[in-house]
């Protein structure tokens, strides 16, 4: 039986459709790229959540497709501020509450201004951490905006 992680929970608070898709975990392969290998799907759906900080706003999430790179000053733009930069993910732990590997855009600590590459709008479901390794929610990317007050922005690049 699978447990649910609080990103979970809070898509079931908000009556939210997903399905959850459980995976081996790597330890020294916890990359979005190997969870498409992993779990059999086009890395194109599967979003790797992405949290910044910027000059002038503070913490910010981007969920963007594996197979792609945050572009940092589209990001930076669309974010309100001059520049941004990845957290230390020694930090990530203590800012969001979920570990690398397992970094949900549902169910941060806080709520941070979220923004979903607009790629995602293709795709009538993508995928996204569950909040814990081995374990991905599929969803409409419209229902992860609506369940992270974020919204579409083309914030990546192709690596």
């Amino acid at each position: 039986m699978i447990h649910k992680t609080n990103a979970c929970r809070l898509l079931d608070q908000k009556k939210l459709a997903y399905t959850l898709h459980e995976y081996p975990v790597d330890e020294k392969h916890l990359d979005a790229v190997h969870v498409a290998s992993e779990t059999g799907q086009n890395p194109a759906k599967i979003y790797k959540t992405l949290v910044t900080i910027g000059d002038k706003t503070g913490y910010a999430v981007a969920a963007i497709p594996a197979n792609k790179s945050l572009n940092l000053k589209a990001f930076a733009k669309i974010s309100g501020n001059k520049k941004v930069e990845m957290i230390h993910v020694n930090d990530l732990e203590k800012i969001t509450g979920y570990i690398r590997g397992g970094c949900s855009p549902i169910g941060m600590k806080k709520a941070f201004p979220t923004f979903i590459d607009q790629a995602a709008k293709q795709f009538d479901t993508i995928f996204i951490s569950a909040g814990k390794r081995g374990l991905q929610i599929e969803m409409n990317a419209d229902d992860l905006l609506l369940a992270t007050r974020g919204q579409y922005a083309d914030i990546s690049v192709e690596q």
